[in-house]
C-alpha cells in the first residue's frame, strides 16, 4: 500500500470544519487477549484509522477545532526491547512527520495533556458508549478540568457523539477508497472462483474455507472482512452459520458468504452453487427466482432512488416466485401485505459497505428512507431459505440460496464491483465442469 498522508489530513480538516469549535478525542481499538499471554490479531478502530491511517494499538487522536485548528496523535514510545519482541513502533517523533500531524506525544502523556487541552473548549466530541472503560476515563478527565473552575478554566459544557459527523463522512467513498474496494472485490471474486473449482462431494466445509483464505492471503488481503460462511445443504438455511465443519453431500447446494479485507476496507460476496457441479431441476427453479430478484434490486439501485427501492424490487420478484413454487398463496400484493414471504426470506436486501462490512451511515433521514447518491456503496443480497415443513414440497426442502454483490452508486447508475464472480446457472456449471 502506498501511504498518502494528505488523504487523512484532508479528512481531519473536513471534520474540524464541521465541528466548528471544540475538542475531539478518538481512541483506536484496544488489543484483546485470546488466551494466556496471546492476543487476537490486532485490528484498528475504523473511525480512528479513517482520520489517521495509523495502525498501531495504544493510540489516540485529538483534534481541536476553532480559529487555530490543531491535530495531535498520542502513540507508543520507541522501545528497543519491546520492538525486538513485538515489532517496529513508529514513535511520536516520527509519527508527526510521517502522518501529517501538527504534534505527536507519548501515550503516557495522554491524561496530563487532555486535562490541559480540554480547558475552555465549548464541546467535547467523543464516541460515548463505544467503550465503557474509555467513557469512565474521559468523564474522569472532564471532572479534573471542572475542578479548575476557580482558576477561570471551564470544562466542555457539551459532549457530542463524534460518530454523527464521521458516519456521514464515511458513507460517501472517495476515489482512493473506491480504488481499494475494487481491488478487494477482485480478490474476493477470485476466491469464490477458486472455491467453485475446488468444491466436490465428500470434502468438508472448512476445506473450502481454507481455499478462500489462501486466495485472500495470496493477493495481500491478510484477513477476511468477517467470519466466512461456508454452508452446505441444510446449513445454508441458517443465516449466520459459521461452524463450517460438515461434510459436503452430493446433490446439495453450497452457500458461501465470504469477502476479504484489504487496507482496512471490506468486500462481501455470496454465491450459491451445486456441490457436484450441476443444479437439479428444483434447485435451478429456486435459484433463478433469487437471481431475478437480485437483478431487479440492482436495477433499482440508482441515484435519487430511495435506499429501500432495491429491497422493494427484490421482494416483488421473490413473492411472485414463491407463489409459482406454491410456497405462498394469493396475489403478489397479498403476499407482501400479509408477509407470508418472511417464512422463506426474512432479512433485508442489503447494507452499507466500507471499512466495516456492515458500514456506518443512516438509512433514513427523519422518517423517510434516504436517497441513494453517488459514492455510496451497498450490498445487494436477496435470498431464499426453505426448511422442511408439511406445507412445503419435499423437492424444495433444505434449499438455501443467497446471491450477493457489492454495488457503487454512480452519477449515471451503478457499478457492480463483484460482477466477475460467476452467478448465472450456465456460468457456474461451466466453471465447475472445466474443473
Amino acid at each position: 500500500m502506498n501511504f498518502d498522508p494528505t488523504i487523512y489530513a484532508q479528512r481531519r480538516a473536513r471534520l474540524l470544519t464541521q465541528m466548528q469549535h471544540g475538542i475531539a478525542i478518538i481512541p483506536t481499538a484496544p488489543e484483546v487477549a485470546r488466551n494466556a499471554d496471546t492476543h487476537y490479531g490486532y485490528r484498528h478502530d475504523s473511525n480512528f484509522y479513517y482520520l489517521s491511517g495509523f495502525i498501531e494499538p495504544e493510540a489516540v487522536l485529538v483534534l481541536i477545532a476553532g480559529d487555530e485548528p490543531k491535530t495531535m496523535l498520542f502513540c507508543r514510545e520507541k522501545n528497543l526491547e519491546r520492538e525486538i519482541w513485538d515489532g517496529h513502533r513508529v514513535g511520536p517523533d516520527a509519527a508527526a512527520e510521517q502522518f501529517g500531524f501538527d504534534a505527536a506525544y507519548s501515550i503516557a502523556q495522554l491524561d496530563e495533556k487532555l486535562t490541559e487541552l480540554m480547558g475552555n473548549q465549548p464541546a467535547l466530541f467523543y464516541p460515548m458508549g463505544d467503550d465503557a472503560a474509555w467513557d469512565q476515563r474521559i468523564l474522569k478527565l472532564r471532572s479534573a478540568v471542572q475542578e479548575k473552575v476557580r482558576s477561570g478554566i471551564r470544562a466542555p459544557d457539551e459532549i457530542r457523539d463524534v460518530r454523527a459527523l464521521l458516519n456521514e463522512m464515511r458513507l460517501f467513498k472517495d476515489a482512493h477508497e473506491l480504488d481499494i474496494m475494487r481491488r478487494a472485490a477482485a480478490i474476493s471474486t477470485r476466491a469464490h472462483q477458486r472455491a467453485m473449482r475446488f468444491t466436490r462431494p465428500d470434502i468438508f466445509e472448512y476445506q473450502v474455507e481454507a481455499e478462500l483464505l489462501h486466495e485472500f492471503c495470496s493477493h495481500g488481503a491478510r484477513h477476511p472482512a468477517y467470519t466466512s460462511i461456508v454452508a452446505g445443504g441444510a446449513n445454508a438455511c441458517v443465516l449466520h452459520y459459521v461452524g463450517n465443519n460438515a461434510k459436503l453431500t452430493d446433490g446439495d447446494l453450497l452457500l458461501i458468504d465470504a469477502g476479504c479485507e484489504l487496507d482496512g476496507y471490506a468486500s462481501d460476496i455470496t454465491r450459491t452453487f451445486p456441490i457436484n457441479g450441476k443444479f437439479s431441476a428444483a434447485q435451478k427453479d429456486v435459484y433463478e427466482i433469487v437471481l431475478a430478484a437480485q437483478a431487479a434490486a440492482i436495477s433499482a439501485a440508482q441515484p435519487k432512488q430511495t435506499w429501500n427501492a432495491p429491497h422493494d424490487a427484490a421482494l416483488r420478484v421473490l413473492a411472485q416466485g414463491f407463489i409459482n413454487l406454491k410456497l405462498c398463496h394469493g396475489s403478489v400484493d397479498e403476499v407482501l401485505q400479509n408477509e407470508s414471504y418472511k417464512k422463506f426470506y426474512m432479512h433485508r436486501t442489503g447494507h452499507w459497505l466500507g471499512m466495516d462490512v456492515h458500514d456506518v451511515g443512516d438509512y433514513k433521514i427523519g422518517d423517510n428512507w434516504r436517497a441513494l447518491q453517488p459514492g455510496m456503496v451497498l450490498t445487494v443480497e436477496p435470498g431464499c431459505y426453505i426448511r422442511p415443513a408439511d406445507d412445503v414440497p419435499m423437492a424444495l426442502w433444505n434449499i438455501g440460496i443467497r446471491i450477493e454483490d457489492d454495488v457503487v452508486i454512480t452519477e449515471k447508475g451503478n457499478e457492480v464491483l463483484t460482477n466477475a464472480a460467476p452467478k448465472t446457472v450456465a456460468d457456474i456449471e461451466e466453471l465447475m465442469r472445466k474443473s
